[in-house]
């Protein structure tokens, strides 16, 4: 007589650890969320900051993601996880809230970016807020990337 009631073993794929981290997506995009997001933080802290509140938000978004998402990397590397469906739902969660910061952010630099077209040292401010605002939405478009990609695994 087979039994009916609810099975105990998981259809769900076993969450990654150690360098299977670095071939699995949707975790693969985190090393790429950091790169990223450190060349938004390296090049906003490059220009003359122009306007401290807008480009103040995009430092805040960009070094705290950076490290969150750092710590994140380093506990499934280690393994920390402990395959728990549990961290499922936290990566979920992150990377959706800090897509949409990082998108505002995005706007934000992009605004930065057009005010410091004439300004003082425009040319290199310039460029360098352009770049800052090339990384910025790439960095934005990883987290939705991953934060979307999770349900469909």
């Amino acid at each position: 007589m087979a039994s009916v009631g609810p099975s105990t073993t998981s259809t769900q794929p076993a969450l990654p650890s150690g360098p299977a981290v670095f071939k699995t997506i949707p975790y693969a995009f985190i090393l790429p969320e950091i790169v990223c997001g450190t060349w938004v933080w390296i090049l906003v802290a490059a220009t003359s900051v122009s306007l401290p509140l807008l480009q103040g938000w995009v430092m805040y978004v960009s070094l705290t993601s950076c490290l969150i998402s750092l710590l994140l990397l380093l506990s499934y590397l280690l393994g920390f996880h402990r395959n728990s469906e549990n961290w499922k739902v936290l990566d979920s969660l992150y990377h959706g809230a800090t897509a949409i910061l990082y998108m505002s952010a995005a706007v934000l630099q992009a605004n930065a970016t057009i005010n410091s077209e004439f300004g003082v040292n425009a040319p290199l401010n310039y460029q360098l807020n352009s770049a800052a605002s090339f990384f910025a939405f790439v960095t934005a478009f990883l987290y939705i990337l991953h934060a979307f990609s999770i349900y469909y695994q």
